[in-house]
């Protein structure tokens, strides 16, 4: 129990820090440790499969136990999530023009199921949203999840008794428990994960495909620093980096390794309860955010698609390539009802340009070869945006109803820092 203490004791940061460093190290120096890949293996796998349960049990009791006030702050945070989404496609689309890509192609990817049309990702979002929610918990599927969740917490509000509603909120507590002790492991699974990549990847996909990561890379870094902020700047009327950077310290670092939103959704969590927010904001809007506050998969089919009009030499004009960025923002949006994700919208968005159905499926599998760093660096801007903007709706609401926002943003409320 003293070790515990001790390990709990330091700095989660520092701990995954020191977890990060000692992958890498075993990475460059062993090529068959198995045993650490296990535990990123895991790490990442226990999170996957509380999440799901987190998720429903804690919206379930919040909107049971709530008070009426989630309206006007869930409808900042979607017009956050949206309007971010589309601006990353424009800037996306402006970097793709000033930086034009061009790629090496070779086979195509294969894929059991790729989306024709905005209409049939959207379609394919609604049937999910109404799936058995057994299946949708067995499955990770979040948007049928949020729904049912939803629709029962309402009923429960409704009509539950005193000692029902205490009942869900305890079990929503135990289940964050769980949770908490979970992401105390964090810098073992980090210490697996990174190890993985380095002993398996090396270096090579920075030099095949050097110029297209720096592209897409770049892109979502602006985002990430420049367009985010700016839009919680906005909002706030304060200086957002304190709050832009203990995001992405906290959330990105995490779902940078894991590449999962899904797999992040606990860490979200308690980074929102860290920050003070209100379980009844939170508990909607981050598996919300997870499925469609989605910046860096719009940046990668825009980017993506553009480099693969250039690759066989068909001109498309800028007014066209923002329909492009409008396009890439509802599929985005509905990218976790596909399996594959952003990849696997790709074509859809290439056939807006006449590419060949073909060609477009070869991008897909350069993008599967690029995904150790461009699925990592898209995953740490969408979870550490799902969080950045759900706090910067709560605290909007807070100083409209003259309460003082926390002390790293100029006010005088004192937070678990």
């Amino acid at each position: 129990m003293n070790l515990i203490k001790k390990y709990t004791s330091v700095s989660l940061i520092l701990r995954i820090i020191i977890g990060l460093l000692l992958g890498v190290a075993f990475g460059l120096a062993f090529d068959n440790l198995g045993f650490l890949s296990l535990l990123g293996t895991i790490f990442v796998g226990a999170l996957k499969a509380v999440a799901p349960v987190l998720v429903f049990v804690l919206v379930i009791a919040a909107l049971a136990q709530g008070n009426d006030k989630l309206d006007r702050r869930f409808g900042l945070v979607l017009i956050l999530y949206m309007t971010s989404t589309l601006l990353a496609s424009v800037i996306a689309v402006v970097g793709s023009f000033i930086f034009p890509q061009t790629l090496t192609l070779t086979e195509a990817a294969q894929a059991d199921t790729v989306p024709s049309s905005v209409g049939e990702v959207l379609s394919n979002l609604l049937v999910n949203m109404v799936s058995n929610p057994v299946n949708s918990l067995a499955e990770g599927r979040y948007i049928g999840i949020l729904f049912w969740a939803v629709v029962l917490g309402v009923a429960a509000k409704r009509i539950a008794s005193d000692a029902t509603k205490k009942m869900m909120g305890d079990i929503s507590e135990i289940v964050s428990q769980a949770v908490r002790w979970i992401i105390q492991l964090a810098p073992f699974g980090i210490m697996g994960l990174v190890y993985e990549n380095i002993s398996t990847n090396g270096m090579s996909i920075f030099t095949d495909y050097g110029k297209l990561l720096l592209l897409l890379v770049g892109c979502m870094v602006a985002v990430a620093l420049v367009v985010d902020p700016l839009l919680a700047a906005i909002v706030l009327r304060r200086n957002p980096y304190p709050l832009v950077f203990r995001c992405l310290r906290e959330s990105g670092v995490t779902a940078f390794f894991t590449r999962s939103s899904a797999a992040n959704i606990p860490v979200n969590m308690e980074l929102c309860e860290k920050l003070g927010m209100d379980p009844e904001m939170y508990a909607v809007s981050i598996p919300l955010g997870a499925t469609i506050n989605m910046d860096g998969a719009a940046i990668t089919i825009a980017v993506m698609s553009l480099a693969a009009a250039n690759t066989v030499g068909i001109h498309v004009s800028f007014a066209t390539a923002l329909i492009l960025a409008f396009i890439s923002t509802l599929a985005a949006c509905g990218a976790s009802g596909v399996a594959g994700g952003s990849l696997l919208l790709i074509p859809m968005a290439c056939s807006l340009f006449g590419v060949d159905g073909d060609v477009a499926m070869q991008v897909v599998a350069v993008g599967f070869i690029i995904g150790v760093v461009q699925d990592s660096v898209e995953t740490a801007l969408n979870s550490s945006g799902d969080v950045m903007f759900a706090a910067t709706a709560e605290y909007a609401q807070w100083k409209k109803n003259g309460k003082s926002l926390p002390t790293f943003l100029g006010g005088d409320t004192k937070l678990d820092i």
